[in-house]
């Protein structure tokens, strides 16, 4: 075991000068990228409670990309419900019964607004009048359609009769 690292252990072990003097350098430099990484990695240096006031002010995109940057964005994001909730009560005020119905099921709000978000954002476009001047389906954008149900296809036309 002289002169050789010990499995497992971070500490040098050997015993001539240039050996140790070595390791001692591979350790430091290890120590040091972690430390620079903590650095710049906020939600390491935060408290959780602050990283997730921070995620909070983030809208739906940059929240789903902030998920995906490393495991601890990861758990602090997808762990955490109420990050979610703000952003699945604007699709509430467009889909109303689509959103309530998904929370009587017992949904937690990230499922609900995944659920809900493309049909919300279309639905919106159609409400506010955006396609009022097409004159056939040709003329329809790409992603403008979606599969709603009669109720919500009359709300949609009774706020283009009220045009």
């Amino acid at each position: 075991m002289k002169g050789e690292t010990m499995r497992g252990s971070s500490f040098p072990t050997s015993t001539t000068p240039d050996k140790l003097s070595e390791e001692l350098s591979t350790l430091l430099s290890v120590v040091g990228e972690e430390e620079e990484e903590r650095q710049r990695n906020f939600a390491e240096a935060l408290p959780p409670e602050m990283s997730l006031r921070i995620f909070g002010e983030l809208d739906v995109r940059s929240l789903c990309q902030a998920s995906l940057t490393c495991k601890r964005w990861n758990r602090l994001i997808e762990d955490n419900d109420q990050l979610w909730r703000s952003h699945c009560l604007t699709v509430l005020a467009v889909c109303r019964r689509d959103v309530a119905g998904d929370r009587q099921e017992g949904l937690s709000w990230k499922v609900t607004l995944v659920r809900n978000y493309q049909k919300s954002r279309i639905k919106r476009n159609w409400m506010k009048g955006r396609f009022s001047q097409v004159l056939s389906a040709e003329q329809l954008p790409p992603h403008s359609m979606y599969p709603f149900d009669v109720e919500t296809w009359g709300e949609i036309l009774e706020a283009e009769l009220e045009r």
